[in-house]
């Protein structure tokens, strides 16, 4: 008798739409295991940069990320054994790893790290090709976006509660020029998947939208019965 496959949840979607907050209180409620695939990208931009790695050097980027020392410890990230849950987070990490990730070696050399993080009794992955690329056989895949406006005043307030001065008119800049990358980007275009649902958090609660997805999951598994 064949095994059955180790259960995906894929969450797919754009710059602050929402999708690891919502990914990683599904993966909470099903005891889960969680993939932040775009905290891989970031950890590989923060490496880059503390290395004086040109960020347009793609060998030496793939280099990197093949033997990226990181790990996740609950709420945390860990490079080389240091907490960097917070540095990955910093605008200029996010917008050197939005401009790394176009580089197909890259991706390339993190795809098998990603595939390990699927182990029993499930996962939960967020990114941007986690139910295109990484996890197509996934038994439910989300495609959870917002619009613009709404993601960057999401983006503001985490800003401004961590003490961090931002300007509206930057970030709505800065989301509509990651989009674009994102979206028209040669490898692994952000898109939805082939089947994936469509969630719109514009005016939506992340409650409201767990609650969503992990109805969406209960119904695929009785189809799948």
């Amino acid at each position: 008798m064949t095994a059955k496959p180790i259960p995906v949840i894929t969450i797919d979607g754009p710059t602050a739409s929402g999708k690891g907050t919502v990914a990683h209180r599904v993966a909470d409620r099903l005891s889960f295991h969680y993939l932040d695939s775009g905290a891989l990208y970031r950890l590989t931009a923060l490496a880059a940069l503390e290395q004086g790695i040109a960020l347009d050097d793609e060998h030496a980027l793939a280099e990197l990320a093949r033997g990226l020392p990181c790990r996740f410890q609950a709420q945390s990230v860990l490079l080389a054994g240091r907490d960097v849950s917070e540095a990955i987070r910093a605008e200029q990490v996010g917008n050197a790893a939005s401009r790394i990730a176009v580089l197909p070696a890259l991706r390339r050399a993190l795809v098998g790290l990603q595939l390990s993080f699927r182990q029993a009794p499930g996962l939960v992955a967020d990114g941007r090709d986690m139910g295109t690329v990484i996890f197509p056989d996934a038994d439910l895949k989300v495609f959870l976006t917002a619009s613009v406006e709404a993601r960057a005043q999401r983006r503001y307030k985490q800003l401004i509660d961590k003490g961090i001065s931002a300007s509206m008119d930057d970030l709505l800049k800065d989301l509509k020029e990651r989009d674009a990358r994102d979206s028209n980007r040669a490898v692994a275009p952000l898109k939805p998947a082939e089947g994936a649902y469509l969630l719109d958090t514009s005016e939506m609660t992340a409650d409201r939208a767990v609650e969503q997805v992990l109805g969406w999951y209960a119904e695929a598994g009785k189809l799948a019965q």
